[in-house]
C-alpha cells in the first residue's frame, strides 16, 4: 500500500477551490508505488492525479521534477502533465507536505512484457532523451556510482542476516573494479533512471504513458539503457531473454544512434545498474520496518543479475547486433 496521507473530501474540496478542473466527484487512493502517496482524482471537468511528496523526495528536487514533466509534456511526449494552480503555482501543501495535482493518463502496465512492449519502450525512453535536449535545469544523479562504496558501507554496518553478509565481500570486489572500470566522456543529458516495466503504460503495445520521475537527472544515456536492460530483459531473476534486449535497443536506436563507445560501455554499465538496484533495495529491506505499509523490493533478483553481468565480456552478449 502507498497511501500514506489520508485526504478526505473535505480537504480535497478546499484543494480545488484553488484551481480551475470542476468540482470532486471521486477521490480514490492508490496502493502502486513505494515513494509518494498518489490518489486518482475524479472531478466534473476529467481525472488527475493528486501526488503527496512523503519524506523520500527532498523538496528541492521538486522544481526540476515539476518542470521536466511540464517541459516533455508541452513536446507532447507521454507524461503528465502538472496542473497550475489559479495562482500560477503547481507545487501546493497538505497536512504540511508538497502536493500536486497532473493530468491522468490511461494505460497499464505490462508485468510480462513481450518483444513489441520492449521495442515500443526502448523508443519511448530515446524519445524523452532527444526531448529534453534542451531543458537545462540541473540536477545530480544522487545514486550514481561513486555514492555505492558508501552506500554499502551503511548497509555492512547495519546488516545483520547471514545471506546478504555473505554476499558482501564479493560486493567489495565488484565495487572496487566497478570504479576503476567506469567509463567516462560518454553523451549525457536528462535520464528517467527508473524506467520500470510499471513506470510505463500501455493500451495493447500502444504506449500511452511514462511516469515516476522521481530518480531523474543527469547522467549518461546509456546508463539509462542498461538500466531498461536490467528490468525489461529477465523472463525471471536468473534467466536473460537475449531477443527482448536486441528489441528493447533496435526500439532504442530506431530515434538515437548509440556511439562506438557506448555500446562498448554497455557491459560495465549494466553491471552497474544492477549494483545500484541491489545496494538500494537491500538498504530498503534493512531500513523498512516491519509493520510498515509497504513490503520492500527483494534485492535478490539484482544478485542474480549481477552475477549474469559480470560473465558476460562483450555488448554483443546483451543485445547489440
Amino acid at each position: 500500500m502507498a497511501v500514506y496521507t489520508v485526504v478526505s473530501d473535505e480537504m480535497i474540496d478546499q484543494i480545488l477551490l484553488q484551481y480551475d478542473i470542476g468540482q470532486r466527484q471521486a477521490l480514490i487512493g492508490i496502493t502502486q508505488g513505494v515513494e509518494n502517496t498518489n490518489y486518482k482524482l475524479e472531478t466534473t471537468l476529467g481525472s488527475f492525479i493528486l501526488t503527496i511528496y512523503e519524506k523520500r523526495v527532498d523538496p528541492v528536487d521538486l522544481p526540476f521534477f515539476i518542470n521536466l514533466k511540464t517541459h516533455l509534456a508541452q513536446k507532447d511526449y507521454p507524461c503528465p502533465m502538472p496542473i497550475a494552480a489559479k495562482d500560477g503555482h503547481v507545487l501546493g501543501q497538505i497536512e504540511g507536505k508538497f502536493m500536486a495535482i497532473v493530468s491522468f493518463l490511461n494505460g497499464t502496465c505490462t508485468a510480462a512484457p513481450d518483444l513489441e512492449h520492449c521495442h515500443t519502450a526502448g523508443a519511448i525512453l530515446a524519445k524523452m532523451h532527444i526531448n529534453s535536449t534542451d531543458f537545462t535545469m540541473p540536477r545530480v544523479n544522487a545514486l550514481s556510482q561513486h555514492t555505492w562504496q558508501r552506500l554499502a558501507d551503511k548497509i555492512k554496518i547495519d546488516l545483520a542476516d547471514n545471506k546478504h553478509f555473505s554476499q558482501m565481500s564479493q560486493i567489495e570486489h565488484w565495487l572496487i573494479q566497478m570504479k576503476q572500470d567506469w567509463p567516462s566522456g560518454l553523451p549525457q543529458g536528462v535520464i528517467h533512471g527508473d524506467l520500470f516495466p510499471d513506470n510505463v503504460l500501455f493500451k495493447d503495445t500502444t504506449i500511452t504513458g511514462v511516469i515516476d520521475f522521481y530518480f531523474a537527472c543527469h547522467d549518461m544515456l546509456a546508463y539509462d539503457l542498461a538500466i531498461m536492460i536490467n528490468a525489461w530483459c529477465f523472463d525471471h531473476p536468473e534467466q536473460f531473454n537475449l531477443d527482448k534486449a536486441k528489441a528493447l535497443i533496435a526500439g532504442y536506436t530506431t530515434h538515437r544512434m548509440l556511439q562506438d563507445d557506448e555500446i562498448k560501455a554497455l557491459p560495465i554499465l549494466a553491471r552497474g545498474a544492477s549494483m545500484r538496484f541491489y545496494l538500494t533495495r537491500l538498504y530498503d529491506l534493512i531500513h523498512t520496518p516491519k509493520d510498515a505499509q509497504v513490503k520492500p523490493h527483494n534485492p535478490d533478483d539484482y544478485w542474480h543479475r549481477l552475477k549474469f553481468f559480470h560473465r558476460i565480456s562483450s555488448s554483443q552478449e546483451i543485445g547489440i547486433s
